[in-house]
């Protein structure tokens, strides 16, 4: 983690030429580097948050699976591996679908939701997961309001909240076409 290294992009997304080791606290300003979370959607509409380990930043709160980007990976790439990563889930990039993207300090936050069918089995990662559940969307907007979730997502889920609730009952819709 700490020797992860990041494609630099200007505040539209497009890559500046350079890389910033994530270690290396002089991040320079006026540029970013893409972090992607995945919502992913299993079978009966439920939702997968993840409760982050206790010694990671916001330890012990609720999120969407997310990481960085790595140098040479598209936003998508990365939200797919961080997902499997975390919590052992595989999903294509082709079954990510974008729900917006927000400027943050340093970070262009994307966020994707995925429908999946049934009820996958999970492996979290222990280093980065110590704790995961499946709860109806609604849930996950309590959890937001009621701050036990990981600090940034009040605001991610204030502004995408409801474009993503649109996108997760959309999925229920394409799962019973009749």
């Amino acid at each position: 983690m700490e020797g992860e290294l990041w494609d630099l992009v200007d505040a539209a997304g497009t890559p500046v030429g350079l890389t910033h080791l994530r270690a290396d606290p002089a991040f320079p300003a006026g540029l970013f580097h893409v972090v992607a979370s995945v919502c992913v959607v299993r079978g009966d509409g439920r939702v997968l948050m993840t409760r982050r380990a206790a010694a990671k930043d916001w330890g012990l709160t609720w999120e969407f699976p997310a990481g960085s980007a790595l140098a040479g990976e598209t936003s998508a790439e990365a939200a797919a591996r961080e997902l499997h990563e975390e919590t052992g889930v595989r999903v294509e990039v082709e079954q990510l679908e974008l729900v917006g993207r927000l400027t943050e300090r340093i970070a262009l936050f994307d966020v994707y939701v995925t429908h999946v069918p049934g009820d996958p089995a999970l492996a979290p990662d222990p280093e980065e997961v110590c704790e995961s559940a499946w709860v109806p969307f609604a849930e996950a907007l309590r959890r937001a309001d009621a701050g036990v979730m990981a600090g940034p997502w009040a605001p991610r889920l204030a502004q995408l909240g409801a474009r993503l609730g649109e996108l997760v009952d959309t999925g229920d819709s394409r799962r019973d076409p009749g």
